[in-house]
C-alpha cells in the first residue's frame, strides 16, 4: 500500500501537471487573441509576436507530455487519476493545435494586408465567430480548472453557432468573388483565417468533452448535443 507521504508526491504531481495545462491555455489564449486583433484590426505588429509564441506552446506540450508518461510509468494510476492524465495529454494536444491556428491566422494578416491590396472583403462575420470562439475556449479552460462538466457542457452549443457563422461568411465571400474577380486571391486569404476561427471552436469543443470524461468517466465525443443535454438535466 502506498505511504501517505508517496500519496502526497504523486497529487503533487498532479497537480503541477494541471496548472502547467492551465498556463499552457492562458498562452494560448494570448496567441488566439493577439491573432484575431492582427486579422480585424490591421495590427501587424502583433503577428510575429503570434508567430514567435507557437514555439513556447509547442516547448510547454512536450514538457507536459513527458511528465504524464513519467507519472503514469512510475505511478501506475487508475481511476480518476488516469482519467485525469489521459484528458491531460488530450487537452494539450488540442491547445497546440490552436497555437498552430493562430499562427496560422498570423500569416493569412500578413497576406491580406500588403501594401498594394487596396481594400479586402468585410469582416463582420469573423468578429462574431471570434467572440464566440474565445467565449468557447476560455469556459473549456475554466471548466477544466474547476472539474465542472456542467460549464463545460455549454461548448458544443456554442460551436454550433461558430459554425453557422462560418458558412454565412463562406457565401458572403462566394459572392463577393463573383462580383469582383480581382478580389479572388485576398478572399480566399480571408476564408483560409475565418476557416482557422472555426477550427479553433472545434479544438475547445473537443477540451470540454474531456474534462466530462475526466469527471464522470463518459465519452461524450460521438453523442448528440441533445442526448448530452438530456442526460445532464
Amino acid at each position: 500500500m502506498p505511504t501517505e507521504h508517496t500519496s502526497r508526491q504523486f497529487d503533487s504531481e498532479l497537480e503541477t501537471v494541471r496548472s502547467r495545462v492551465l498556463q499552457m491555455g492562458g498562452l494560448v489564449e494570448e496567441q488566439v487573441v493577439n491573432a484575431i486583433d492582427t486579422l480585424i484590426n490591421r495590427r501587424l505588429e502583433l503577428a510575429d509576436e503570434v508567430i514567435a509564441g507557437d514555439l513556447k506552446v509547442d516547448a510547454i506540450e512536450v514538457e507536459v507530455d513527458e511528465a504524464c508518461a513519467r507519472i503514469i510509468a512510475r505511478r501506475q494510476p487508475t481511476a480518476v487519476d488516469l482519467r485525469m492524465l489521459m484528458t491531460v495529454i488530450k487537452t494539450i494536444t488540442d491547445l497546440e493545435r490552436i497555437g498552430n491556428e493562430a499562427k496560422k491566422i498570423a500569416n493569412m494578416s500578413k497576406l491580406i494586408y500588403q501594401a498594394e491590396r487596396l481594400s479586402t472583403p468585410r469582416f463582420s462575420e469573423i468578429r462574431q465567430m471570434s467572440g464566440i470562439v474565445l467565449d468557447m475556449l476560455r469556459q473549456s479552460l475554466d471548466a477544466f480548472a474547476r472539474l465542472d462538466p456542467s460549464a463545460a457542457q455549454q461548448v458544443p452549443r456554442q460551436d454550433m453557432q461558430v459554425d453557422e457563422a462560418y458558412r454565412t461568411c463562406m457565401n458572403h465571400l462566394i459572392t463577393y468573388m463573383m462580383e469582383y474577380p480581382r478580389s479572388i486571391s485576398i478572399s480566399l486569404e480571408v476564408l483560409f483565417a475565418a476557416k482557422a476561427i472555426e477550427r479553433i471552436g472545434d479544438h475547445a469543443k473537443n477540451m470540454s468533452e474531456y474534462v466530462v470524461y475526466m469527471v464522470e468517466g463518459k465519452d461524450v465525443r460521438h453523442t448528440s448535443f441533445a442526448t448530452n443535454e438530456r442526460e445532464m438535466a
